[in-house]
């Protein structure tokens, strides 16, 4: 496994000795988006602001890049982040003016660079207009823009879907999982739980400051479901495959985790050769939305003591 991108120990972050955020423990990988999730109030937002260097915690670690982000400056230059929406620009300016000043702050980004994520983030035909008249999906959408302009190692958006309309999720989407399939490690705050399945790979759920559940969808992408004609056999015979990550049975059918996609076609074969119908194979779709709120209602009943998580 590779060394985190991000890593936070015992992170916590009070106002007036009140806690915002509670020994918060998470990591995020180069190569995949990891999201934050919970009501409002949950500390998503300090959560961003810690790691991002923007606010200095009351207790724990922040690691990033392998620095701290609050003394070395060396790691903020790897950094591509928007903290708070909507994004912050000058509105006299044009949307290509505000992106040309925040390459000169940065260093290095040439003009064709900024033309690029301007078209990537379809603002081409707003780019010379000025900032102020920008709707707020657009100027989110130029906040995307600014953050990923210097291609930077660790990614990190707070609500970057807020005002968006579903071209511009779908843009949204489509830069987070082109930047993670670059190497970039991705972390936003989000709650569009829907989309979060689509293109994240983690999710930690946030309670009351508190990280309370994180959920493997990487994983979960590759669970299936199949109807055989001997459940218990079927348990069996795909336990011990090296390919099978898991495989139980639920009501009269067989569950089942690959730890590789190409190696799925190999189930029908170590079926049949146990003697085992094949009936019927379909993905074991992980309805986030119906978790979350489980896991609300269950936290609500009984709070969460240190905020571990529990992955799953």
């Amino acid at each position: 496994m590779p060394e985190p991108a991000l890593k936070t120990t015992d992170l916590t972050k009070e106002y007036r000795g009140r806690p915002a955020v509670r020994d918060l423990s998470f990591q995020v990988l180069p190569g995949e988006v990891y999201a934050l999730v919970g009501p409002n109030g949950a500390g998503k937002t300090t959560v961003i602001r810690l790691v991002s260097g923007l606010a200095f915690p009351s207790s724990g670690e922040v690691r990033l890049l392998g620095g701290n982000p609050h003394t070395d400056p060396r790691v903020r230059a790897r950094l591509g982040a928007m903290v708070e929406a909507p994004a912050a620009f000058y509105p006299y300016l044009s949307g290509r003016a505000n992106l040309e000043l925040q390459a000169r702050l940065a260093g290095g980004v040439s003009a064709d660079r900024i033309t690029e994520v301007l078209n990537l983030m379809e603002l081409s035909q707003a780019a010379e207009r000025k900032v102020g008249v920008y709707s707020l999906g657009m100027r989110q959408r130029l906040g995307v823009a600014a953050a990923i302009m210097t291609r930077p190692h660790m990614l990190i958006l707070d609500e970057p879907a807020s005002g968006m309309d579903p071209l511009s999720l779908h843009l949204v989407h489509r830069v987070l999982r082109d930047a993670a399939r670059e190497g970039a490690a991705v972390l936003i705050s989000t709650h569009h739980l829907e989309e979060v399945v689509s293109y994240c790979n983690r999710v930690g759920i946030m309670e009351a400051g508190a990280l309370i559940d994180e959920v493997d969808l990487a994983r979960r992408g590759r669970r299936y479901r199949a109807r055989v004609s001997d459940v218990h056999g079927a348990v069996v015979a795909l336990q011990v495959q090296p390919f099978v990550a898991e495989a139980f049975a639920r009501g009269d059918e067989v569950v089942f985790t690959v730890t590789d996609q190409e190696r799925l076609g190999r189930v029908s074969v170590v079926l049949g050769a146990a003697d085992i119908e094949l009936l019927e194979l379909t993905p074991d779709v992980f309805n986030l939305r119906a978790y979350y709120y489980e896991r609300m209602a269950g936290s609500r009943r009984a709070p969460v003591e240190g905020g571990e998580p529990v992955s799953l």
